[in-house]
């Protein structure tokens, strides 16, 4: 086996194991409230930002309204999220997150942060930044790049 062939099976394996693992390891605070980490992420950006439009959120991510739609079904079944008219414009509709919502948030990322937390303390401050620096340089190189040269 080449060496580039064995490169591709550590990679392989470490998508199997490691990077499914962080989207488990990341998401399981939030899917204790019913709700997937993206779903987590929309409720988040609602709450930092007041008055933030379904349309708003679609851009800042650069989905459609209708994936961004799905997302909030759930929000709004599980009365995290309402929506309330623009007095300007009773046509416009802003995300608000209520009392419920809010709480659960705040639950959430405080189990997020304490989840990073204990994974920075094993493996170590700044492995943990050389880490995260190496995959944030990876991300913009190659996936990024990849998809902006597939646009």
């Amino acid at each position: 086996m080449t060496h580039e062939g064995q490169l591709l099976d550590k990679a392989i394996n470490i998508y199997l194991t490691g990077l499914k693992g962080i989207e488990s390891f990341i998401s399981e605070p939030a899917s204790e409230y019913n709700l997937s980490f993206e779903q987590f992420l929309i409720l988040r950006k609602i709450i930092n930002h007041p008055n933030i439009k379904l349309m708003d959120i679609a851009e800042q991510r650069q989905v459609t309204r209708s994936a961004v739609s799905r997302q909030l079904k759930v929000l709004f079944q599980q009365k995290y999220v309402e929506q309330k008219a623009d007095p300007a414009d009773r046509r416009r509709m802003f995300l608000v997150a209520t009392k419920k919502g809010k709480d659960a948030e705040s639950e959430i990322w405080q189990r997020i942060n304490h989840r990073f937390a204990n994974w920075v303390q094993i493996y170590g401050e700044d492995r943990a930044d050389q880490f995260l620096t190496l995959f944030e340089d990876f991300n913009q190189q190659i996936i990024q790049g990849n998809i902006r040269k597939k646009e």
